[in-house]
């Protein structure tokens, strides 16, 4: 998925250390809850995001001056959860067409040229990005808190975040007219980043 570069990004520093997110080593995905009758029975799918390419303006001497830009395809996320090949199907489509509605918004967006950092340990810091996420058509300020270690090679961020589905304008639906998911999703990242 082409996607060329963020002019915010690249205006990181002459300092900065370009960093490309390999998605091949990185893990990105997200969790749906099952709501209503299903909720007790554990319905809750795992959904990979693996289509993505995030770049990295990385200064390691002052990692609050670091930019990042992240572009997700979401006409390739794809259930990861142990289901039937029929459901894996039915999820997937109502996911793409009727949730994302992927043919009219081909892209989610996350810019981040804000981040705040405390050092940790050697290399090692727990940042809050403070960025902009675009998603169904809608942006929206969105914090997300990280754990990232530098070194010479590169860099290594995790974390959690959650998204309300109704902040993005995005219908609540249920698939099969049996599983309906709540509005909150969890969004969980272990990503690599190497220089580019």
């Amino acid at each position: 998925m082409p996607a060329p570069a963020n002019p915010s990004v690249a205006n990181a520093g002459d300092d900065a250390v370009h960093l490309v997110v390999d998605p091949r080593i990185s893990r990105f995905q997200v969790q749906a809850f099952a709501a209503g009758l299903l909720s007790p029975f554990g319905h809750n799918p795992v959904i990979a995001i693996r289509d993505f390419e995030a770049e990295i303006y990385y200064r390691p001497q002052q990692v609050d001056g670091s930019r990042l830009s992240l572009r997700i395809d979401p006409h390739n996320l794809e259930v990861a959860s142990e289901v039937s090949d029929k459901d894996r199907r039915e999820i997937e489509q109502t996911m793409r067409q009727d949730v994302l509605e992927v043919d009219r918004y081909p892209e989610i967006r996350y810019d981040c040229s804000r981040i705040s950092a405390r050092v940790t340990g050697e290399g090692q810091y727990s940042v809050v990005l403070n960025g902009d996420l675009t998603l169904h058509g809608v942006t929206r300020g969105h914090s997300i808190p990280a754990r990232a270690y530098g070194n010479g090679n590169g860099l290594r961020a995790s974390g959690e975040f959650t998204v309300r589905q109704s902040d993005y304008s995005i219908r609540l639906v249920s698939v099969g007219g049996v599983l309906r998911v709540k509005d909150e999703l969890k969004f969980s990242f272990d990503l690599m980043a190497r220089p580019g």
